[in-house]
C-alpha cells in the first residue's frame, strides 16, 4: 500500500509557498489537479491558461461562480478523504470521532456550495474520482494528511475572500473557513506533537493565517495523483 510522507511537508509552519518546498515522491500533492471546471480537471492546460484571466478579472458574478466551483472541488476532495477514512476500519478512538464529524461537515459544505451555485444560475462542477493511495487507511498518515489538507483549505478560502463580489457569498465563505480552521486545530491536537507552538501547532502561521492564491494552491503540491479523473 502506498503512503504519503506528509510530515515533511509543513516544515516552515504551514504549506510552503514555493512548489520546490514540497518536492518529493507523492507527498502532499492532493490539490495539484484539484480544481475542476465543466467536468475537466482544472490542473489541465486549459485551466492553467485561464488562471491569469481569472486573477486579473474584476469582481463579478461570473468570477464568483468560478471561485465557488474551485471551492466545491476542494470540498469534494475533503469529503471523499474523510468518508474513506471512516469506512476504512483502520481509524479508531478520537481520530475516528474526528473523521466522522469532519466527514459530515465536508459533505454538508459540498451540498451547500452546489445549491448556492445553482441558485446563482451556475452549473456545479462534477466530483472527480479519487485515489488517496492509502493515506486515509493508516491512522498516523491519515492525521498527518488531514493536518496539511485542512490548513491548505484555510489558505485557499482566504486567498479568494477579497475576490468575491457578493458580500453574502463572502459571509458564507467565512462561515466555512472558520470551521476548516477549527478542523485544523483539532487535528493538530490529535497529532500529539506540539499543538500549541511551532509548525504543527493549532496556529502554524502564528497570529495571522496566511492566504494562498488559486495558482499557488495548484502549484505548491507535487504529483500524488489523488485525483485520477
Amino acid at each position: 500500500m502506498s503512503t504519503l510522507s506528509i510530515p515533511a511537508v509543513d516544515a516552515d509552519g504551514g504549506m510552503p509557498e514555493a512548489e520546490a518546498a514540497v518536492a518529493g515522491d507523492t507527498r502532499a500533492a492532493f490539490l495539484r489537479k484539484a480544481a475542476v471546471g465543466g467536468g475537466a480537471v482544472l490542473g489541465s492546460g486549459a485551466f492553467l491558461a485561464m488562471l491569469p484571466e481569472l486573477a486579473a478579472a474584476k469582481p463579478s458574478k461570473a468570477q464568483d461562480l468560478k471561485i465557488l466551483n474551485y471551492a466545491l472541488t476542494l470540498e469534494y476532495l475533503e469529503a471523499a478523504f474523510y468518508k474513506g477514512a471512516v469506512q476504512s476500519d483502520a481509524i479508531s478512538g478520537d481520530a475516528l470521532e474526528f473523521a466522522t464529524l469532519v466527514a459530515d461537515h465536508e459533505a454538508t459544505h459540498v451540498s451547500a456550495l452546489r445549491k448556492t451555485i445553482k441558485s446563482l444560475g451556475g452549473k456545479p462542477v462534477k466530483s472527480p474520482t479519487f485515489d488517496f493511495k492509502g493515506s486515509n487507511e493508516d491512522q498516523a498518515t491519515f492525521l498527518a494528511t488531514a493536518f496539511v489538507l485542512e490548513n491548505t483549505g484555510v489558505r485557499a478560502y482566504l486567498g479568494q475572500a477579497g475576490r468575491l463580489k457578493s458580500k453574502a457569498l463572502l459571509g458564507a465563505a467565512a462561515s466555512i473557513v472558520t470551521v476548516e480552521a477549527r478542523h485544523a486545530g483539532a487535528v493538530a491536537v490529535l497529532l500529539a506533537q506540539s499543538p500549541y507552538a511551532g509548525a504543527k501547532s493549532i496556529t502554524p502561521s502564528g497570529a495571522f493565517d496566511r492566504s494562498s492564491s488559486m495558482k499557488t494552491i495548484l502549484k505548491q503540491v507535487g504529483a500524488t495523483g489523488f485525483i485520477t479523473a
